[in-house]
């Protein structure tokens, strides 16, 4: 039994209730009823967390065990949360423990929740896939679990104010036949991307209009979102002065210090 990760997921429900928000889940079946897996999924927004376990919860009430960035973990609010839930903090500089706490994990017969993109997607494309998740799998033989969600983030994604009122708006999350650890990791995470690229396209054609011009509208179908090309060039340009602010503040740290 697990008390407080039953508490959130009661209080996250009674959230989705008050905004309104109609889920549309299919696959279910493809979750595994016991047992490990990766739950591979794509990364529109910063709730995309709290949606990608209703799978897993409609099957059998399991639970995953998701990978998020250390800095969620840092938080005073949200750190204590994540921890009792078994989640598994992502230091981006040295990624090596958290790696091996979700391969533990999987041996442990958990599922542990993977964005193999590893950062939001501002074209809400699919961005080049790492690495991570297929090798996770081949370590700990446990099979991928390809999941894809759309319409997520109309709710609350990167460079947009969140919309956590009473939207009505309509979240599809669609499972994929699971991927088997075989072969080598750069041949699995291919099959991946292209397995959640053909569900990403089956959920969109399935969601209903998408508004010319929306933000949340990829530009392929007509909406304001940059194209896949532009969104990696501004992500480039954030990393580059994040670097260089962290450079700026270890510089002052050490004069400082001196």
């Amino acid at each position: 039994m697990e008390p407080v990760y039953s508490t959130v997921i009661t209080a996250a429900r009674l959230l989705w209730l008050a905004e309104g928000l109609k889920f549309k889940v299919s696959g279910v079946e493809h979750v595994p009823a016991t047992g490990p897996g990766v739950v591979a999924f794509n990364h529109t927004g910063y709730l995309d967390f709290t949606y990608a376990g209703i799978p897993a919860f409609l099957q059998g009430r399991r639970k995953v065990r998701f990978m998020a960035k250390k800095e969620v973990f840092d938080n005073k609010v949200s750190g204590p949360i994540m921890r009792s839930l078994k989640h598994i903090p992502v230091d981006r500089a040295d990624g090596a423990a958290s790696y091996h706490a979700a391969v533990d994990y999987l041996k442990r017969g958990e599922l542990v929740g993977v964005y193999p993109e590893a950062t939001i997607s501002r074209s809400f494309e699919l961005k080049e896939f790492k690495s991570g998740a297929a090798r996770m799998a081949l370590e700990a033989n446990a099979p991928i679990i390809p999941t894809v969600m759309w319409g997520a983030q109309r709710v609350w994604t990167k460079g947009h104010p969140k919309q956590l009122g009473r939207t009505g708006y309509k979240i599809m999350i669609g499972v994929a036949e699971p991927i088997e650890p075989v072969g080598d990791a750069e041949t699995i995470t291919a099959q991946l991307h292209k397995v959640m690229s053909e569900k990403l396209l089956e959920l969109q054609d399935a969601y209903g209009e998408h508004p010319a011009g929306e933000f949340w509208v990829p530009a392929r179908l007509g909406g304001s979102a940059p194209t896949l090309e532009e969104a990696n060039q501004l992500d480039a340009e954030e990393h580059a002065a994040r670097v260089a602010r962290r450079a700026a503040e270890r510089a002052e740290h050490d004069e400082s210090a001196g």
